[in-house]
Parts: structure tokens; C-alpha cells; sequence
């Protein structure tokens, strides 16, 4: 019988633990999980706040899901060092392993900014706790500031909106978004934003704090009540980085989600791959990418055969109802249709869809985005056809059998 070790509380995790599942219910399986409450979903914490969700329906699994499959869960506990077969928990305990995933996933990144222990009311914005957190210090009254225009800001941003009387959100950046949009697509969602009340600095920062007052790079002022910083997030690697695991940005994975070393797998925001859209080695911290990543490392450990070959950035989002899908890399020739405030922006390169960004109507995406992730090329397709008019008619059968789940 296997000893199946699962580093981390997050979606990666579970991927992993229903990967192992597949192949072996007779195992052990333990969960070590920092956070003090079962796997939740992260990205639900804004709509938690926006009392859109309850912290019930964040939870992932209920308590008897890991009960049924024998599961033992850690809650609250910390892997502070990793051995050859063995965890060393924060509390002194020591777990046994055969097959060990690390998912340990990536914290806020807090520049160090001059004054930054003068603020009282100060907050990242990630977790649960976080959240929480945010909410008791904020009223009707609070003057915000965010620094930091990236997806957790301005999802911070919209959570809050109704709950305080003025948000300011500063960017070193010219436009919002930065990492996922072009600058027309950036100013339509600043200005979805900005119809809601929502304030930007943008190509400005913060110089230095005091107390309740930042003074920025421009020279001008912020006075506030609450900052929100959300500059960004670093992987957490310092287990990993100890073992002698091979390590860039985030730790290197193969396309079986094994490290260098033997037995010990990773999934999730802290590793580095493969992007199959533009070629490059990236960390790629999205959710669906980490379900995938465990999945297959938990079919792997458990004895299976399992490749993620086909990793690419992918963002779902939307900000007041105004819905945001990107994909791939922006390196190719563009496609770009436009009415009102959507937009459908498709990126070609060497005979393969590389790209997308979409606003407003999202509508078929993911025949897109398959076409992506399964490097179509586009010469055995009717692509005239299908980037004006995505239908599956446009595929042949033979390929939807095969790539589009048996869809006729």
C-alpha cells in the first residue's frame, strides 16, 4: 500500500488526490493544508465579499468526500522541510511518503515601500483570511487604495465597491491588465471600471506612506483609509529550493509533473513549463492549468501513464458583468472584429491559432481554445469560416471525434 503526500490546500491538490483516486483506492493519501479550512476556491473570495457566495460554497469538497476516500487531512499545518521519504511539519510531526506532490502554490509579493509599517489598515488579498480580514475593516466611509492594476486588484476593486465610499486604484503600468491585454482592450475594461466609481493612477506608483497618505512617484497624493497591496505573487519554493530541486522561476516539470527529483511531483503556481503557444518556458498561475497539472501528477504517482503537453495562459474573468477571456500568446497576425464593447481578437502564427482576447460576448470560446491547445493546424480546417463564425459544423468528424469530446 502507497503513502501518497499532498503539499498544499489548493485546486492543484485536488487534482492530484482525484488523479490518485482513479488509479488506486487502496492507498494512503494525507492532505497537509496550511490554511486552517478545507480547499476553497480563491478566485471566489471577491464574490464572497460581494455577498454573491457564502464561504460554504467556496469549499471545493465537503468534509465527507475526504472522509469516504480515506483521505487524512492536515489543517493548519505547514511542510517545513522536505526529506527523501519524508515530510517534516511545522508542528514536529513527520510524514512518511512513497509519492510525494509538492503544491504548495505562490504568496503576495510586498514591495518594499518606504513608510509601509506606518499604515494601520493594511491588506494583501488572496486567501479567505484575507478576505475576512478586509471586510472587518472597511464601512461605507472607507477611502480604498489598491496598489496594483493586475487581476487580484481590480477583482479586490469590484468586491468592494458597493461597501465603500471611494476606491483608488494606483499602477506602475499604462493601462490595467497588463499581462493579459493589448491598450484598447485595457482602456474599454478601465472604463467598465471607472462607470462604477473606481478611481486609476496608471504609470504611477507609490514613493512613500505616512499613516493614511501615500505620496506618489508623480508627486501627487492619496489619502486613504485601507490599503489593499496587490503587486503581485512570488511561487513558493522555499521546500523545493532546499531539496536541490531544479529550479528557474519556479520549479521545473516535465510533462509528467515530476521534479529532478525522484518521487516528488509538482502542480500549480509554483512550477515552470512549457507554453505551447509562443515556445517558451513560463510559470503560468491559473487555476484550470492546475487542476490539469495535478491531475496528471496524481495519475502518475498513483501508476498511471499521463502527459499535460498542452499548457497554455488562459484567463476567464469578468468585472461588473463585463466578461474577459484571453488565451496564448499575441505574437502573429491579428484577426480583430469589433461592435460596442465587445471585441474578438484572434492571433495567427506559422498556419496555428497562438491567441485570443475576448470582451463582452465570450460566447464559443472554447472552440478556440482548443484549437490552441491541440496546435491545429489551420490548413486541415475551414478557419475562414470558423474566425467569423465558430461553429463545430466547420470541423470535420473525424476531428471532433477526436479532439472535441466525440461532439457530431
Amino acid at each position: 500500500m502507497k503513502n501518497y503526500v499532498v503539499v498544499g490546500g489548493g485546486i492543484a491538490s485536488l487534482g492530484c488526490i482525484d488523479g490518485i483516486l482513479e488509479n488506486d483506492r487502496e492507498g494512503r493519501i494525507t492532505l497537509i493544508c496550511g490554511e486552517d479550512r478545507l480547499p476553497y476556491s480563491r478566485p471566489l473570495i471577491s464574490y464572497y465579499l460581494e455577498e454573491k457566495t457564502t464561504l460554504e460554497k467556496m469549499q471545493y469538497r465537503s468534509e465527507e468526500f475526504f472522509k469516504n476516500n480515506n483521505i487524512e487531512v492536515k489543517l493548519g499545518v505547514h511542510a517545513e522541510k522536505i526529506e527523501a521519504d519524508t515530510v517534516v511539519c511545522d508542528n514536529g510531526e513527520k510524514v512518511a511518503y512513497d509519492k510525494l506532490l509538492v503544491a504548495t502554490g505562490s504568496s503576495p509579493f510586498v514591495p518594499p515601500i518606504s513608510g509601509l509599517d506606518s499604515v494601520e489598515k493594511k491588506f494583501t488579498f488572496m486567501t479567505e483570511a484575507d478576505a475576512l480580514a478586509l471586510e472587518a475593516a472597511i464601512d461605507k466611509d472607507s477611502r480604498v487604495l489598491i496598489v496594483g492594476a493586475g487581476l487580484i486588484g481590480l477583482k479586490c476593486a469590484e468586491g468592494i465597491a458597493d461597501k465603500v465610499s471611494e476606491i483608488t486604484v494606483c499602477d506602475l503600468a499604462d493601462k490595467v491588465l497588463s499581462s493579459i491585454l493589448d491598450k484598447d482592450c485595457a482602456d474599454l475594461v478601465k472604463e467598465k471600471m471607472e462607470e462604477r466609481g473606481i478611481k486609476f493612477m496608471l504609470s504611477d506608483s507609490v514613493e512613500k506612506f505616512d499613516g493614511g497618505r501615500a505620496t506618489m512617484k508623480s508627486g501627487g497624493t492619496v489619502e486613504f483609509d485601507v490599503l489593499v497591496m496587490a503587486v503581485g505573487v512570488r511561487p513558493n519554493l522555499t521546500q523545493l529550493k532546499e531539496t536541490g530541486a531544479e529550479i528557474n522561476r519556479g520549479v521545473l516539470v516535465n510533462d509528467k509533473m515530476e521534479t529532478s527529483l525522484s518521487n516528488i511531483y509538482a502542480a500549480g503556481d509554483l512550477t515552470e513549463g512549457m507554453d505551447i503557444s509562443s515556445g517558451t518556458e513560463k510559470v503560468m498561475a491559473i487555476l484550470p492549468n492546475a487542476y490539469m497539472q495535478g491531475f496528471c501528477a496524481g495519475k502518475n504517482m498513483s501508476g498511471g501513464d499521463c502527459v499535460f503537453d498542452n499548457q497554455i495562459p488562459m484567463n476567464s474573468i469578468g468585472f461588473f458583468g463585463y466578461h474577459i477571456m484571453t488565451a496564448g500568446s499575441y505574437d502573429g497576425e491579428l484577426y480583430e472584429e469589433k461592435s460596442g464593447d465587445s471585441v474578438k481578437k484572434l492571433y495567427v502564427k506559422d498556419n496555428r491559432l497562438v491567441g485570443l482576447i475576448f470582451l463582452g460576448s465570450v460566447d464559443k470560446v472554447g472552440i478556440y481554445t482548443s484549437l490552441i491547445r491541440n496546435k491545429t493546424p489551420l490548413d486541415t480546417i475551414d478557419f475562414e469560416k470558423i474566425k467569423k463564425n465558430p461553429s463545430l459544423l466547420a470541423f470535420s468528424q473525424n476531428y471532433r471525434r477526436k479532439n472535441l469530446g466525440g461532439v457530431l
